[in-house]
């Protein structure tokens, strides 16, 4: 394992790094860091949390001048990950002065346009982005690096195109960088048609599969969330919960239900306010609520520390966004645990993540729980089909 220093990152960032109490660098760190400082185009495979801002971070703290125009644009899928990364950006950049705006939607874009003005690094979000080309309030003409963080998100989310158009504004002789959990073959087609000769950067999970306990009871409908607040209440926990819900309106339901219940839980999701959702990360990370109820979209990009437990209170419809879920804890040598709770409706996507990545997740006893009577949420359709496994049960396959 190399020191910060043996990378080839200049005085000012190295103070920075030793302020935060980093004592030496993540994987990707210590892999990409040295390939971007020799101005090569990087795709990076690394997850939320992995260490990934200070790599890219290095570069554009190298190369961008202060006070000569916008010279660096990181592209993230959402405003909370594109606040994390402005602000990480900012501490290690403190001795450098560098003028790092943030743009993104859902708040008034006037006081945007006048920071525009003096910026020297950029980090937003795709949509508004391009609403401020449009508006030619701003100017990548001088961009030295361009930077597309969480690239896998962006593309699920449908910004692929916008992406095209905001690259194709930057300068053709700059450095790009791109990162992405996932490396699709539209991702593909996007590095070749934009980066020139990338270097490919793997990482081993930034998740110790060796800490990750991944379990999951099955419970009749009536009784799931009587289910949660048993185990919300008895399972020892070392730090934050996240329970995760498909939907906005259940997100709601159930972090008021669990409030109810004596359960300091907090809810997230893209309905909310920008405002509100500062707010809420603000009470989460601050340790006022411990139980965060959020759905996929709200979570992605959310750099959360010392998450001990992962509820899939729904099972996500997309095998994928089970990983990206469990990937919250289990990190840098902590304990984790992912937790699935599975009501008859809940199999069939539970089926797909089994065949999809053949993990272990092993089958828990239900412990009695006392019902907690509540008024139900309005249903829409189900899907009650059960799908057995080839194996035709669970555990038999484990």
């Amino acid at each position: 394992m190399k020191s910060f220093r043996e990378l080839g990152i200049m005085e000012p960032i190295l103070n920075s790094i030793e302020k935060k109490g980093f004592e030496e660098p993540t994987e990707i760190q210590e892999k990409s860091i040295p390939v971007i400082l020799q101005g090569k185009d990087v795709i990076g495979g690394s997850a939320t949390g992995s260490g990934k801002t200070l790599a890219f971070s290095c570069a554009i703290i190298h190369k961008v001048v202060k006070g000569q125009g916008i010279q660096a644009i990181v592209l993230a899928p959402t405003r909370e990950l594109a606040d994390q990364v402005a602000r990480e950006m900012k501490s290690y950049s403190i001795q450098i002065g560098l003028n790092i705006v943030t743009i993104y939607g859902g708040i008034a874009i006037n006081p945007q346009i006048d920071k525009l003005k003096t910026a020297d690094v950029v980090v937003g979000t795709p949509g508004r982005v391009l609403d401020h080309l449009s508006r030619e309030t701003l100017d990548l003409s001088a961009i030295k690096i361009a930077v597309l963080d969480e690239a896998d998100r962006m593309l699920d989310m449908g910004f692929i195109d916008d992406v095209r158009q905001i690259l194709a504004q930057c300068p053709k002789k700059r450095q790009t960088l791109l990162y992405s959990a996932t490396i699709s073959s539209d991702l593909a087609r996007l590095a070749e048609e934009y980066m020139i000769n990338p270097v490919k950067i793997a990482v081993e999970a930034y998740v110790d599969p060796s800490k990750l306990s991944q379990v999951y009871y099955q419970v009749q409908s009536n009784m799931k969330f009587s289910l949660l607040v048993h185990l919300l209440k008895e399972e020892e926990s070392s730090g934050l919960v996240m329970v995760f819900c498909n939907t906005q309106r259940a997100t709601d339901y159930i972090a008021r239900n669990l409030q109810k219940q004596g359960i300091h839980a907090i809810a997230i999701h893209g309905g909310l306010s920008q405002a509100k959702r500062n707010i809420t990360m603000e009470k989460f990370h601050s340790g006022k609520s411990y139980v965060l109820v959020c759905t996929d979209v709200a979570a992605r990009g959310l750099h959360v520390e010392n998450v001990s437990h992962v509820y899939n209170y729904d099972i996500p419809n997309e095998s994928k966004q089970y990983i990206h879920r469990i990937g919250r804890t289990a990190r840098a040598g902590n304990e984790g645990k992912a937790i699935n709770i599975l009501t008859e409706r809940d199999y069939d996507n539970f089926n797909h993540i089994l065949d999809d990545f053949q993990i272990d997740i092993k089958r828990i006893e239900t412990p009695w729980v006392q019902m907690i009577q509540i008024i139900p949420m309005a249903s829409g359709r189900r899907n009650n089909n059960f799908r057995h496994n080839k194996r035709n049960n669970y555990s038999r396959r484990y």
